[in-house]
């Protein structure tokens, strides 16, 4: 399934065994030439909390603890499958229970709006090594390179960057740059963002763990929230992703986060693992 073009291949736990390695399945199904393709691999598993569990691990086998573009497909999973035939899904990620309202047509869910929860500011909490209560526009160097950035966590950490053309960033070469940089001491997702309006964003993405992809649902949480913060767009906005459009509202500091967008599924196999 892939939710703006963020793909995952999702196994379902519900009726079968767990795989013994989900790591090492990561890597293996994830390689898009010797493997299914993905951005990563979500494991789709009882919970003792909510409606199901979401287990995920990005393309080179670590784990990480939220994503909001598959959190929407998981939502779809558990709506489409009869696991529970409702529009409201609670779903248990390793950041926390979200909830999720499912917009459904001729049965299937086609779109999904998740309370993301509210955003973590707090740098010890993000984690990023720098004093403060939270870190907006921050300098941060990188081969002699000066960039200006905020930190956000959804979860997972991200660090968003104002650029005036995403087009001409070279993320390939930035991008592991500063997910590695000693400052992020759990890696960090990056975002580069273009400033349409008040209500309205460019993104690129690079992933921590997956390269870049063409969405990412908590980046673009954490970018409304980095817009604000900064006082360059709106608390509702919309952001162009290179895989499509997501809905962002984000009221107050002490408000969760709202993101909405489609949810697809892409086909249905079985591999041998």
């Amino acid at each position: 399934m892939q939710g703006c073009g963020n793909d995952y291949i999702y196994v379902d736990c519900f009726f079968q065994k767990m795989p013994a390695d989900p790591a090492a399945l990561a890597i293996r199904l994830s390689n898009r030439h010797f493997g299914i393709g993905a951005d990563g691999l979500i494991l789709i598993a009882h919970s003792q909390k909510a409606d199901a569990r979401m287990i995920m691990y990005n393309a080179d086998g670590t784990e990480s603890e939220m994503c909001g573009n598959g959190i929407r497909c998981v939502a779809k999973y558990v709506y489409d499958t009869g696991l529970k035939r409702s529009d409201s899904v609670s779903i248990e990620t390793g950041a926390g229970i979200k909830e999720i309202t499912v917009t459904a047509q001729n049965a299937k869910a086609v779109s999904a709006r998740v309370n993301m929860g509210p955003p973590i500011l707090t740098p010890s909490d993000i984690p990023v090594l720098q004093d403060g209560q939270n870190i907006v526009d921050a300098t941060l160097t990188v081969e002699e390179r000066l960039f200006q950035f905020t930190a956000v966590s959804m979860g997972n950490p991200h660090c968003i960057i104002y650029v005036d053309d995403v087009k001409k960033i070279d993320i390939a070469h930035w991008g592991p740059k500063i997910e590695h940089h000693p400052l992020f001491p759990k890696r960090i997702n990056v975002e580069f963002v273009q400033v349409v309006n008040t209500g309205e964003v460019i993104q690129r993405t690079w992933e921590r763990g997956s390269g870049e992809t063409l969405a990412c649902g908590t980046g673009a949480s954490a970018v409304c929230v980095a817009g604000v913060l900064t006082g360059r767009t709106h608390e509702k906005m919309v952001n162009h992703l290179l895989g499509g459009d997501l809905l962002l509202e984000w009221e107050s500091r002490e408000s969760p986060v709202f993101m909405t967008g489609p949810c697809v599924e892409v086909f249905r196999g079985e591999v041998e693992i």
